[in-house]
């Protein structure tokens, strides 16, 4: 029994150290109905935002700017007023929201204004519902007008940059399968010394196509999310030279256990976070499926993470590891205000309309936009991913309400 714990004890470190998947932070205090419980209450309002934000960059308690307390027959009604301020973990990160850095404004900070309602019975404390207001830090614009700016995330220019950037990643032959698109994170744009330059972030998962395989890698899927590596890449771009580099940080599966003799990977209809996913087999095997390379079906799904399908142009992810802090790009980021890039080349003036020279065609359009907007909410800015109002309307298909999972399998 001794030996067995031990054993347990030295896999967990080893994971820790290896993976860095177990850093965490301190548990959330019971929220009441004090006047000076505002504090638990934000901190318990953060992690359910956080809990359920899929998509995008994480984002972290900043300010409380208001706090109601009404008392009720069985407890009280909390109303808060949160800012929350979006930080460089993507979601794809392993590492636990409150432990990650928020965006630096040289970044183009993003913010987010939250109503929250909280409601507290006999003790226990649940978020009824929140809304948010997602935008670009405004400051930011005055103080730094020649930095490089967001572009939406469905920019055509920006998104022939996010193609070559994963076609370049699966040219990694270390990787064992293809990596695909997951969402894009953020697009900049800025004038250097050689022209239009183009700074995008964004977010691959592994897909069930071995690499070397004669399947093209628009055509692959995802795994499930806990059993796909994951990546988030980092690429720079110039209109005039084409694709200058790309740089990756690898987050291993939340779930290595090794497939027995005969057993496929799970399948997985949709895609909700980097938890496990629900499954109908015996050790969440799922239905087998017949399509897929090596005997291994592929999740037939709407996407890594209920972030909609992958991106028809691609895959991808490789390169050295990247860093978190602000400016952590690894000498390939955009400028900093001062006007400069990581290798020294000058570069001003604002940049001209998003998708200038008139844009390719409706179809190109179309065949570049990313796929995480089909199952997240419309923000004001294209440029952002949004905090979505929870809790969420759902679904409806074209003949009603859509079925749940185990319903559509």
């Amino acid at each position: 029994m001794y030996l067995s714990i031990m054993k347990g004890l030295s896999t967990l470190l080893l994971l820790c150290s290896t993976a860095l998947l177990c850093s965490a932070a301190p548990a959330v205090e019971p929220v009441t109905c004090s006047e000076d419980g505002g504090a638990a209450a934000a901190r318990m309002a953060a992690h359910h935002i956080d809990e359920n934000h899929d998509h995008g960059y994480k984002f972290k308690l900043s300010e409380i700017k208001g706090n109601k307390v009404e008392k009720v027959d069985d407890g009280c009604e909390i109303e808060l007023q949160l800012d929350l301020m979006e930080t460089t973990c993507h979601n794809i990160n392993p590492k636990h929201f409150e432990d990650c850095m928020i965006r630096g404004e040289t970044q183009r900070a993003v913010m987010a204004n939250c109503s929250v309602r909280i409601h507290v019975t006999n003790g226990d404390a649940k978020v009824r519902n929140y809304h948010c207001d997602t935008r670009q830090d405004s400051e930011m614009v005055s103080i730094c007008p020649d930095c490089p700016n967001l572009i939406s995330l469905h920019d055509p220019d920006g998104m022939k940059s996010v193609k070559e950037a994963v076609q370049r990643v699966n040219e990694n032959t270390t990787n064992q399968n293809y990596f695909i698109l997951k969402d894009v994170g953020r697009i900049k744009i800025g004038w250097m010394m050689t022209g239009m330059n183009y700074w995008a972030e964004i977010a691959l998962v592994e897909s069930n196509c071995p690499m070397g395989s004669r399947i093209l890698p628009e055509a692959c899927k995802p795994f499930c999310p806990d059993r796909a590596r994951h990546a988030l890449c980092r690429s720079s771009y110039s209109k005039s030279k084409g694709l200058m580099s790309v740089e990756c940080d690898y987050y291993p599966p939340m779930n290595s256990t090794a497939l027995g003799d005969g057993e496929r990977e799970p399948i997985c209809r949709h895609h909700g976070g980097r938890s496990p996913p629900d499954h109908d087999g015996p050790r969440g095997q799922g239905r087998p499926d017949h399509d897929g390379p090596r005997g291994r079906g592929p999740p037939d799904s709407d996407g890594p993470r209920g972030r909609g399908p992958p991106d028809h142009d691609g895959p991808g992810g490789h390169g050295p590891p990247d860093r978190d802090g602000p400016g952590g790009s690894g000498g390939h980021g955009p400028p900093d205000h001062h006007g400069r890039d990581h290798d020294g080349h000058g570069g001003h003036g604002p940049p001209p309309p998003a998708g200038g020279d008139g844009g390719p065609p409706d179809q190109e359009r179309q065949r570049h936009r990313p796929p995480f907007h089909r199952l997240h909410c419309h923000g004001s800015d294209a440029a952002i991913h949004p905090i979505c109002p929870w809790p969420r309307p759902e679904p409806r298909g074209p003949r009603g309400p859509r079925l749940n999972p185990r319903e559509e399998a």
